[in-house]
């Protein structure tokens, strides 16, 4: 694998450069705009975002638009490359939209008035969106900036999709998707929404966790009862459904719902071997965590844990009172969310049932259960030899001097399974965020050495994607 940059990709990442502090200024502009796709309130400075990066895009000779769905619009653009022959373009997918910036008592500074201030690893940009996905996103666009002010346009066409949903569930994503399958036919999709192993070291994520989340809400008697009065006559919904949640698990941390395995299959041998060999800090990660001592499924390594075997988690519980004081009250409902973390081999929509089917198994006479679904999603894992995941990682190796880690992560990006159901290709998840980000949280931050580098590395990724055209 190279690690040298061609004549004219060395005048592209001279040219990045060069012209950082013009990049770091385009993205607190992008930082000012509060596209906070969750509140109706905001809709109308989601859309200006959108038209802000559409903007961006058009002024570097591509052919962008906004595209209108019931919510929020996509962006969609296209520039033709070199205009010879007929490769296929390389897509690019962000999202435009943040997350709420609550609670606004825990900012330094104001959410959407980014700050340049010194870090660790020198300056860092701090403003909600900074990493998720605004940052991310204009790693790539700048790296288009470069390849158009020095050679006229990238080396090969390329297709840019945002939305401006996928902070609120990506409602619209499926329905666009499956409207617009020839604008958006690819060889493959890049989406920097993802990390880097250290701030020095690229990575590739080659493995997604799926979900399933569930709402469960269950019922007995038809009002709240007196404790004294009825306690030991009839099912308490909470005492049932706190058994239940009990049952999830075994002593050692394992999911004991029947069937909850079948099918999963461990990674490949060369991808476990290179997990081996990351540097994994684990007493360093349960700090992070502020945690004293790891827990889990027997056997298998925190990396494994995180990346490769599936989780049932509960992640918020209610019924009955909990204010100040005493009240001896049997609830007359109880619910609880839970949230599946699934890895390839796991049919999401079986889980769900089986999740569904444990439960309901355990509950006693009286006592009924309702179901709500905030999310069903599979798993992803993507071919680590591909001739498009071979070119970016040369890309990278060019960009960083060292080689890309090839990841999994414990988390989920609908879009990346949307995108293979509609469009029928992979994704290459090339991101550049650090897990001190504090993504979703106060202080959102991008370091300015990830944002160069993201800048880097998708220079030299379009100068490697064209050499396999």
């Amino acid at each position: 694998m190279t690690t040298t940059a061609s004549a004219r990709l060395a005048q592209v990442l001279e040219r990045t450069d060069r012209n950082l502090d013009a990049s770091i200024d385009r993205l607190c502009a992008f930082l000012r705009i509060p596209s906070i796709s969750t509140d109706p309130a905001y809709d109308a400075e989601t859309r200006k975002a959108a038209e802000w990066a559409s903007e961006r895009l058009s002024e570097l000779g591509f052919e962008s638009r906004l595209v209108d769905t019931e919510g929020q619009p996509f962006v969609v653009a296209h520039h033709p490359g070199p205009g010879t022959g007929s490769t296929r373009p390389i897509l690019y997918y962000g999202h435009y939209d943040v997350q709420p910036p609550d609670p606004l008592e825990l900012w330094r500074s104001g959410p959407f008035e980014p700050v340049v201030e010194d870090g660790p690893t020198g300056r860092r940009v701090v403003a909600r969106g900074a990493c998720d996905d605004k940052g991310q996103v204009m790693t790539f666009i700048e790296a288009f900036r470069a390849w158009c002010e020095v050679h006229g346009g990238p080396p090969v066409p390329v297709t840019v999709m945002l939305e401006g949903e996928e902070e609120s569930g990506s409602p619209s994503l499926d329905p666009f998707l499956a409207g617009h399958r020839e604008a958006l036919d690819a060889r493959v999709c890049v989406v920097s929404d993802t990390g880097m192993w250290d701030v020095e070291t690229p990575a590739i994520t080659t493995m997604l966790r799926g979900l399933v989340y569930e709402e469960v809400q269950l019922r007995g008697p038809g009002h709240d009862l007196h404790s004294g009065m009825y306690g030991g006559t009839l099912a308490n919904p909470l005492n049932a459904l706190v058994e239940c949640l009990g049952a999830l698990h075994d002593a050692d941390g394992r999911v004991a719902i029947p069937g909850f395995f079948d099918g999963i299959e461990d990674p490949p041998a060369e991808v476990a071997a290179s997990w081996r060999e990351l540097p994994f800090d684990e007493r360093a990660f349960l700090d992070s965590a502020g945690a004293t001592a790891e827990h889990g499924e027997p056997g298998r390594s925190m990396l494994e844990r995180m990346w490769s075997r599936p989780t049932c988690d509960l992640n918020g519980i209610w019924g009955g009172y909990a204010g100040r004081g005493a009240k001896t009250v049997i609830p007359a409902t109880a619910g609880a969310k839970l949230s599946c973390r699934l890895v390839a081999g796991q049919d999401p929509e079986r889980i769900r049932g089986l999740l569904r089917s444990f439960i309901e198994s355990r509950l006693p006479p009286g006592i009924v259960a309702t179901f709500h679904s905030h999310g069903c999603n599979p798993a992803i894992a993507v071919a680590a030899d591909s001739p498009e995941m071979r070119a970016a990682r040369e890309g990278l190796a060019v960009a960083y001097g060292r080689p890309a880690a090839m990841i999994g992560t414990g988390g989920s990006i609908p879009a990346v399974g949307a995108i293979r159901r509609h469009l029928g290709i992979d994704s290459i998840l090339a991101g550049f965020g650090l897990d001190d980000d504090r993504v979703h949280s106060p202080n959102e931050k991008f370091d300015v050495k990830c944002l160069h580098g993201g800048i880097r590395a998708h220079a030299a990724m379009l100068e490697s994607f064209a050499s396999t055209a």
